[in-house]
């Protein structure tokens, strides 16, 4: 992936391990400073900038992921196909590329902004806030997946019938269904009335 200002910034080219900044906003998506990552999750939460990626395939089926078991917040619970925070100063479509690719090893096609939608959800298992202004993206897979076991515990294509099951039986991330409702009309028009959305 190419090096930007904002990624070359918060990459450690020493070896040592850095602290994650995140961008933190007002109401209107506006930066006024930043965070920590961690401190930014801890109850109440700061509101903080973040994204979230929902690429289908030509079938109109959503790629979701589960979250890797070694991961500090909601471990082994089902999301989408990506979602995190942009660096401070980079743009949100290019932090949205950047994580999908490595998460998942792909480069997603076809990727449009899809809105914004700001929650405030608490996760219960591990007490932390997601207090975020999130970005929206929708596009295509259309490479072969390579997940980092790191990041990623299993993928799974399903469609919106598939979906609902899934849902019923599985633990989701906390945020899921509120950004899936939110990408809904970006996703209807990718995907097509026939998909389901």
């Amino acid at each position: 992936m190419p090096t930007t200002p904002a990624t070359a910034a918060n990459n450690s080219s020493n070896g040592t391990a850095e602290a994650i900044m995140l961008e933190l906003v007002d109401e209107n998506g506006t930066t006024i400073g930043t965070a920590e990552k961690l401190a930014a999750h801890q109850a109440p939460g700061q509101l903080h900038r973040a994204f979230s990626v929902f690429l289908f395939d030509e079938q109109g089926r959503l790629l979701l992921q589960r979250r890797a078991l070694g991961k500090y917040h909601s471990p082994g619970v089902w999301s989408n196909t990506c979602c995190g925070h942009p660096y401070p100063g980079e743009a949100p479509f290019a932090a949205a590329a950047r994580r999908t690719y490595e998460e998942l090893g792909v480069s997603p096609s076809l990727l449009a902004e899809a809105g914004t939608v700001r929650y405030n959800h608490p996760d219960p298992a591990s007490g932390l806030v997601e207090q975020e202004f999130n970005h929206l993206f929708v596009g295509m897979a259309q490479e072969q997946l390579r997940p980092d076991p790191e990041e990623v515990g299993e993928t799974a294509f399903v469609t919106a019938g598939e979906l609902t099951e899934r849902h019923a039986r599985a633990p989701f991330s906390a945020w899921f269904m509120t950004v899936l409702d939110a990408a809904r009309p970006a996703i209807r028009e990718l995907t097509g009335p026939a998909a389901g959305w």
